[in-house]
């Protein structure tokens, strides 16, 4: 059998409002462990669906050899779907106990092929993830964000398919599982496809593929290979871009210096056929011969101007479309108190026995990283301390103004545009500076301007993150729940330099150590077996 492939050919994709996302694609995927990573809304979802089979293209092809298994960043959860339903084994497991009560009909085996021991291998798989005391037809409603992401990307393991493409599938893993599936995917025989921000996955990787405004670029080597070769690329491509207005300057004084010389020409022609009391047709013609001569010239400059300009404005492309992402400073904190925040023998609700019972007091510029694992009660602990969920008992008491940013980004009103939100929540700037401040953030007119629902991943967390941190009133207290989720590297980049210089008290939930590592924090609040724990970072 060939080796598996996935094959794009000049192709193309329009949203549903008539803009172009991208255009001439073509590049081939093979058995090298890819990831693909790129801007939020260069369109790196989209293209992976394109990949999958799930969306057609405007135009030009999308070949695929063999099968494809396909997992979305965000695992729905479908009403009345069990575990088996979720690793998209239900079918299977079905046609089994159809099969098992007497069924003969031929749709049962064909369902069912060589799989007969699909039951089993999808308990062992539970049981060797840490997912034991899940059941196959246990409700995927119950589990945990991180435990529905674990039990789909069992559902990829066993699917044998020839090619895996999976969307930003660390997004709601605790460290020991992103781990545990950088081993799985390095272990993977066939075909495989990331969409990723995270690092440390990306490292694992033997090809990066870039998706720009500038279409497909292929890296062959890991991540730091391709950030290596990108930070040349940007200071070629800055020193490229001196140097072509550097020869438009010398161009356009040449340009001008010539010019002058014809017009002196055509002066001093003038003024001798004067004194020299030419006739009149003989001036006339003179005259006319200078004039085709001088629009000649007009048209050779007009003509090297354009040029120049032409160059000036492709190497300037090459910069802008590997622009820095830019977090413009928050409002200052204002007065911080010793105490913002006060947690008295609370029990958090809906967390298991282990982790219900906390103590915890956070004041001045403590700056807390809250690790553990999936289902610890991490999110839950956050909204307590927002005020948003009442604990099951205890107390807890809040000082000052906190912002929560939720994993879902609920703050966000989909049917909003970005743009109508900042202005809600930042009403001392004008609309000019809102959409200059947007921009920087890689958020451009078009997007600003529509319903928040309808952006990217991505997009929806840069303007969730704008609305909370450059708001009017700023607070006291931070709390962010996965922040670097959906984000793109470089954004990821620039929001580790914005919450370094953040003054007030700092609470952040995230399973990128790298990200983590790069914030000053103070404190690890670790939910431990004994219990959560604080200690120095």
């Amino acid at each position: 059998m060939t080796s598996p492939y996935l094959t794009l050919e000049s192709v193309s994709y329009v949203l549903p409002d008539g803009r172009t996302l991208f255009s001439g694609l073509t590049e081939q995927f093979d058995l090298r462990p890819t990831g693909l990573v790129g801007r939020n809304g260069a369109g790196k979802s989209v293209l992976a669906r394109l990949l999958a089979g799930q969306l057609s293209p405007a135009s030009g092809r999308c070949l695929r050899s063999g099968s494809v298994h396909y997992l979305a960043q965000q695992v729905d959860v479908l009403p009345g779907m069990t575990v088996a339903g979720l690793a998209r084994a239900q079918t299977v497991l079905d046609a089994l106990a159809r099969i098992e009560a007497g069924s003969s009909a031929a749709d049962d085996f064909e369902a069912v092929g060589e799989r007969w021991d699909a039951p089993q291998r999808l308990r062992d798989e539970l049981a060797r993830s840490g997912l034991a005391h899940l059941e196959v037809r246990t409700p995927a409603n119950q589990l945990s964000g991180g435990e529905a992401m674990r039990v789909a990307l069992i559902g990829a393991m066993l699917s044998d398919a020839d090619f895996l493409i999976l969307d930003e599938p660390t997004n709601h893993l605790d460290r020991q599982h992103r781990q545990a599936l950088a081993g799985q995917l390095q272990r993977w025989p066939r075909g495989l496809l990331v969409v990723s921000h995270d690092r440390e996955l990306l490292g694992s990787m033997t090809r990066i593929v870039e998706l720009s405004s500038l279409g497909l670029r292929s890296y062959g080597g890991s991540y730091s290979f391709y950030a290596q070769c990108k930070a040349q690329e940007r200071q070629q491509a800055i020193e490229q871009l001196e140097q072509r207005k550097h020869e438009r300057q010398r161009s356009e004084q040449a340009l001008r210096e010539q010019q002058e010389r014809q017009q002196r020409r055509q002066a001093r022609g003038n003024r001798h056929g004067r004194e020299a009391n030419q006739a009149k047709i003989l001036l006339d013609r003179q005259k006319a011969r200078s004039e085709i001569s001088a629009g000649r010239l007009q048209r050779q400059q007009a003509d090297a101007r354009l040029q120049l300009d032409k160059q000036v404005r492709e190497a300037a492309r090459q910069v802008e479309d590997d622009a820095a992402i830019v977090l413009h400073a928050m409002p200052a904190a204002g007065f911080i108190p010793r105490s913002v925040a006060v947690l008295e023998d609370v029990v958090l609700p809906y967390v298991p026995p282990r982790w219900q019972h906390i103590n915890l007091q956070l004041g001045g510029p403590q700056r807390v990283g809250v690790l553990g694992p999936n289902g610890c009660g991490k999110s839950t602990l956050l909204k307590v301390l927002a005020g948003q969920l009442p604990p099951a008992a205890g107390r807890c008491r809040l000082a000052g103004r906190s912002v929560y940013l939720d994993q879902r980004l609920a703050g966000l009103a989909p049917e909003l545009t970005v743009l109508a939100q900042m202005q809600a929540c930042k009403r001392t700037a004008t609309e000019g500076e809102l959409r200059m401040w947007l921009a920087h953030l890689g958020l451009d007119a078009q997007a600003i301007t529509r319903p928040s629902g309808l952006l990217s991943g991505g997009e929806r967390l840069k303007a969730a993150l704008a609305c909370a941190l450059y708001a009017d009133e700023a607070p006291q207290l931070l709390l962010l729940d996965e922040p670097s989720n959906h984000l793109d590297l470089a954004s990821v980049q620039a929001l580790e330099t914005l919450l370094q210089s953040y003054q007030g008290a700092l609470v952040v939930v995230s399973h990128d150590e790298v990200f983590l590592n790069a914030l000053g924090l103070t404190d690890r609040l670790q939910a431990t077996s004994q219990g959560w724990q604080m200690a120095p970072w």
